[in-house]
């Protein structure tokens, strides 16, 4: 079978799996989970053949006119490159792994049906825009991803938090697209052609006429879609949605969808010098920002959420300074190991049987309880905080060194102040990304929360698949960096004595402040009661946490149900804590500039509508309304009026002509 053929197969057959789901789901429930589990399976298989037979060659390309449109042909169109292959392999994986983990974590859903065949899309869109050779095919499946993932972050549509999520996720992610559509057109319109090779064709040869307006306008997409500031507000709120989602979409399809399109068109943003720093700016505010508001979070699925942000602006800050190579190599990795956190975290949730465990605060003796998850979650935040040898480690370290050749080696098409810009950012968010970690490792499992009701050992398939996803967390990047670099444009992966020596070094400062932290906040705690707090002199450290366990007891009710107030990110954060806690306010931000003008815009026109529009609308039918009422008056039925109004008209009638004629 060709490679194109396979390549063809890849994407189509998880479509063919949700079409079959959606169709038997309710009259065959038995053909459920093999129709979820076995055609993304069958789909991973073609993807692996064909990253072999790609090995990092010349990109695989065929075409074929799809409609005339009597301009600017839009045509079915492969362009299979080393990155496309390797991402297509990571896709089919992690959604093989999350449609095997759903059929144990959703076992007793009644939607599953429904569930696993939006997966199944999903994963068939998602792998579409990888493969996709032409940018309005590459656009079909970006949206039916959107479609998807409002439908899926809103599963539990019975809650109003998932319903909300879901229409936020929606909304905020089609502001983006808007522009992105007007940038593919207008990059379309210069190139002549929707055909990426064509497109990167058109970029070598300068033929680009608005290089500037096309980069943002098209940045705008990927800030939605990857959750880049400032349209990353719609990710931590999707968290409503099921755990298996959560890790779909976080490692594998929506949000990397983003980051993998600026990686394809990389040339085309280094045509303009200030999208790219504008695209440094971006991600050096998402790494800091997101790296504050995780450490400030108590939900562990939103401190996960945050994770992302952060970690995908990684990859954007590789971007910014020209190595798509670093770009997609965090990508794979960090699609491992979150995938990972996800799982193992929703492990947890499903050991208490609810998800008000979620709250860390709350988490209890969970190291005994769930022996899988914990072994497996520590290894995926070990390669979260990019501790050597763990995966994370030589993928981050690929992109540090990135920003500082740019910073140091001033090249024509990559602004100086660009890699600067990446370097800084990356270097605190890495100290901040082993602080949240560890902070989430030690309120999870040595906190001393309240204990959930035992709900028994978690299905064999959970745990099974936590173990899979644990291998590559391990040895995927010390094993990438040495036999990847032919499908990274060959740039040697291998890790710089200089970042890799201040990476870690602030990681491991990151990771030791945090314990210390804890351990301070843990003996505070254990000293203060938790019904009656001494009050504490100003300045002390055990201030911040007197007011957390006297706000935490008001709230619950009572000591025995009031989270466990030994945290330290509200040691380390100080008064910022609050303001990280809920977004750095975006959200009310947001609400201000936009949500409220544009509902006071609304209830002005519906107030126009309403009051003037229906007023004049009103008093067109009264006239009408009223003859009518004066003619119906008039009909009487009696034969003796009828006859008398005859008489009546006539003799007024015969006066008048007699008056006339008179006249005459």
């Amino acid at each position: 079978m060709t490679t194109t053929t396979l390549a063809v197969l890849v994407p189509l057959l998880p479509f063919l799996g949700a079409a079959a789901g959606l169709l038997l789901g309710r009259t065959a429930p038995g053909f459920v989970r093999p129709l979820a589990v076995l055609p993304t399976l069958a789909a991973l298989a073609p993807a692996v053949i064909v990253a072999v037979r790609q090995g990092g060659n010349a990109a695989i390309d065929s075409a074929t006119e799809l409609t005339p449109t009597g301009s600017v042909p839009v045509e079915l169109a492969l362009h299979i490159d080393g990155f496309a292959a390797l991402v297509a392999v990571l896709v089919g994986f992690v959604a093989t792994c999350v449609q095997i983990y759903s059929t144990g974590y959703l076992r007793d859903d009644p939607r599953y049906p429904s569930y696993a065949a939006l997966v199944s899309l999903f994963t068939s869109a998602m792998l579409l825009v990888v493969y996709s050779g032409d940018l309005i095919v590459l656009l079909v499946g970006w949206e039916v991803m959107g479609i998807c993932s409002y439908f899926l972050v809103g599963h539990y549509w019975e809650t109003p938090e998932a319903r909300a999520a879901s229409m936020k996720a929606f909304l905020v992610t089609k502001l983006g697209d808007v522009p992105f559509l007007i940038g593919l057109f207008a990059l379309a319109t210069d190139a002549g052609s929707f055909r990426i090779t064509k497109v990167l064709d058109t970029v070598a040869s300068g033929g680009l006429h608005h290089p500037t307006l096309i980069a943002l306008l098209l940045l705008a997409g990927v800030a939605g879609k990857s959750a880049q500031f400032p349209l990353h507000t719609w990710l931590p709120d999707a968290m409503a949605g099921p755990t298996p989602v959560s890790a779909l979409i976080h490692a594998a399809t929506m949000v990397a969808a983003g980051v993998y399109f600026v990686a394809r068109l990389l040339p085309v943003f280094e045509a303009s010098s200030a999208a790219m720093v504008v695209l440094a700016v971006m991600a050096a505010v998402t790494m800091a920002g997101s790296g504050l508001a995780a450490l400030a979070q108590d939900d562990i699925k939103r401190v996960l959420a945050y994770s992302t942000i952060g970690q995908l602006g990684y990859m954007t800050g590789a971007l910014a300074v020209g190595d798509r190579g670093a770009a997609v190599f965090h990508l794979l990795s960090h699609g491992a190991f979150k995938a990972l956190l996800f799982l193992a975290a929703g492990v947890i949730i499903h050991a208490s049987g609810t998800n008000s465990l979620a709250a860390m605060s709350r988490m209890g003796n969970l190291r005994a309880r769930v022996p899988d998850a914990f072994w497996t979650m520590t290894v995926a935040l070990l390669a979260l905080a990019a501790i050597p040898p763990f995966s994370g480690f030589f993928s981050k370290e690929s992109v540090l060194g990135a920003a500082e050749h740019a910073a140091t080696e001033h090249t024509s098409h990559i602004p100086g102040a660009a890699g600067w810009i990446v370097l800084l950012a990356g270097l605190l968010a890495a100290l901040l990304t082993a602080a949240y970690a560890t902070r989430l490792w030690l309120l999870a499992f040595h906190g001393r929360g309240v204990e959930a009701p035992d709900h028994g050992r978690q299905p064999v398939a959970m745990n099974a698949v936590l173990w899979v996803l644990a291998v590559p967390s391990l040895a995927l990047g010390g094993l990438a960096y040495r036999v990847l670099p032919g499908w990274f444009d060959g740039r040697d992966l291998t890790p710089t004595l200089t970042t890799s020596v201040l990476g870690t070094g602030v990681a491991l400062v990151g990771g030791i402040v945090t314990y210390g932290a804890w351990r301070q906040t843990t003996a505070l705690a254990a000293r203060a009661p938790m019904g009656a707090v001494a009050a504490h002199p100003e300045g002390d450290a055990g201030l911040v946490e007197a007011e957390a366990i006297a706000s935490h007891t008001a709230v619950y009710g009572d000591v025995a149900s009031a989270p466990d107030p030994a945290d330290p990110g509200r040691l380390l954060l100080g008064p910022l804590h609050r303001h990280a806690a809920s977004g750095f306010h975006l959200d009310a931000v947001y609400g201000a500039l936009f949500v409220r003008p544009v509902m006071a815009a609304a209830s002005l026109v519906r107030f126009l509508d309403r009051e003037v529009v229906d007023t004049y609308v009103r008093g067109a039918g009264t006239l009408p309304r009223l003859l009518g009422a004066a003619v119906r008056r008039a009909q009487t039925g009696n034969l003796q009026t009828y006859v008398s109004a005859l008489l009546a008209g006539t003799v007024v009638l015969t006066v008048a002509v007699l008056l006339v004629a008179t006249g005459a």
